[in-house]
């Protein structure tokens, strides 16, 4: 094994011993200390690789929003009707929720609680990163036949305000998020669907 590949494994460690104490205590209560108890390594290594606990937050959450956007663009069809596309996309992202709902929760209310610097750039680079996945999604020949074109970034932003609230308050109280599926389609369909 190489030094570059132990780097990588060192790191994935990390970033795995952080998504475990995110999933047992939150992140709020998690600790250097217990991420490297549960990478099984230690703190040299974990400073080797991360700044700080933010660092690798920041590190992690990042890995699971570019496989929720992968996800989401797999599962919708470019050719399906517009409804369809709305519905696919929906519940693209709440399947990759439900693939690990902690670690989207600490997405939505543990980094805007970090405030300004690195977990604030993180926040609104991947705001961006899902404002383009949505007017990427919406500008398709397909979509513009059917009367859709790619909303504004301040429209895209309020769906998204929206989904990511009503995800969160379902993980919070516990609830399957499966059942914010009906009304999340509805709200994308109204605010994306054929303008006149």
């Amino acid at each position: 094994m190489t030094t570059t590949d132990v780097d990588t494994s060192h790191r994935r460690r990390l970033l795995e011993g952080l998504a475990a104490c995110i999933r047992a205590r939150g992140y709020a209560d998690t600790t250097v200390a217990g991420i490297v108890r549960e990478a099984r390594t230690s703190r040299r290594t974990f400073y080797a690789h991360f700044a700080d606990r933010q660092e690798c937050l920041v590190a992690l959450l990042h890995e699971s929003n570019q496989r929720t956007i992968a996800r989401i663009v797999a599962t919708v069809d470019p050719v399906a009707a517009w409804e369809a596309q709305a519905r696919q996309a929906i519940e693209g992202w709440i399947a990759a929720v439900q693939a690990d709902p902690p670690i989207t929760l600490s997405w939505i209310r543990d980094v805007p609680a970090l405030g300004q610097g690195r977990a604030r750039q993180f926040q609104r680079s991947t705001m961006r990163s899902y404002v383009r996945l949505i007017q990427d999604l919406t500008d398709t020949p397909h979509l513009r036949a059917a009367g859709v074109r790619p909303p504004s970034e301040q429209i895209a932003i309020i769906l998204l305000g929206g989904l990511r609230e009503l995800i969160a308050t379902a993980v919070e109280d516990g609830h399957d998020v499966a059942t914010i599926v009906a009304p999340a389609v509805e709200a994308t369909q109204a605010l994306l669907g054929p303008r006149t």
